[in-house]
């Protein structure tokens, strides 16, 4: 007796003994845990190995001889940092061909409008599927308690129809209604946490681009100055 009704408590012997509403909430609360968490799973292995890039490349740059020689080392972007950097001096490039080796007056300008867009494209890469843990979190409570409410709509119809109050009688009935907030929250929380989290890592990583931009104006910007009517130099 004992193992039927804990076996009737089970994740497998709810699924298969409530009624279909909210069966239905139930699939959708444990299918949208276990995408959160192979997003979470996801998120914090890419942010790790884009930190490591970041600082591998953040290295290269002050050691680099000058901004030429290591943007013609580069073959492609590898992370954030290295996407920026190309963006700014494939833009800085462009400006001194077309203008015949010297720099036109919105040179500046256009390297620095180059750097903001690869700044949000890569942000944009890294922000992906964010939105489904904040869904989650704040929708999987709310939906964990329908369901409850659901379940004990079903146990006081069930009591009504059959006039009868036994604890044993209506306490499966409870326990089911009460399941789905239990699913609700098990599926929030870790969303929730690993929301913001990884959030706070992103805006972490957002500062560094920002930061590094600035450093790359600055030098673009000196070389600019320096190159006023005399066409650019290949320094840093």
């Amino acid at each position: 007796m004992d193992s039927q009704i804990a076996n009737e408590m089970s994740l497998f012997g709810l699924l298969t003994s409530v009624d279909l509403m909210t069966r239905f909430v139930m699939v959708i609360l444990l299918l949208a845990s276990v995408w959160s968490w192979a997003i979470i799973i996801d998120k914090v292995m890419l942010l790790k190995s884009v930190r490591r890039g970041m600082k591998k490349f953040e290295e290269k740059f002050w050691q680099a001889t000058s901004l030429d020689t290591l943007y013609d080392s580069l073959k492609k972007s590898t992370d954030p940092m290295s996407a920026v950097f190309m963006a700014a001096m494939k833009e800085w490039r462009r400006s001194a061909g077309e203008n015949g080796d010297n720099f036109g007056s919105n040179t500046q300008e256009r390297v620095d409008r180059n750097i903001d867009l690869a700044i949000d494209r890569e942000l944009s890469k890294l922000e992906v599927k964010m939105g489904f843990l904040a869904s989650t979190g704040a929708v999987a409570p709310f939906l964990g308690l329908f369901g409850t409410v659901w379940g004990v709509m079903n146990v006081f119809h069930s009591i009504g129809a059959s006039g009868n109050t036994n604890l044993i009688v209506i306490a499966p009935g409870i326990a089911e209604a009460l399941y789905t907030t239990a699913m609700g929250l098990i599926a929030a929380i870790p969303a929730v946490l690993a929301y913001n989290k990884l959030s706070g890592d992103i805006d972490k990583i957002a500062k560094r681009l920002e930061n590094f931009s600035t450093e790359i104006m600055s030098i673009l910007t000196r070389r600019l100055d320096s190159t006023a009517g005399q066409g650019p130099r290949r320094g840093r």
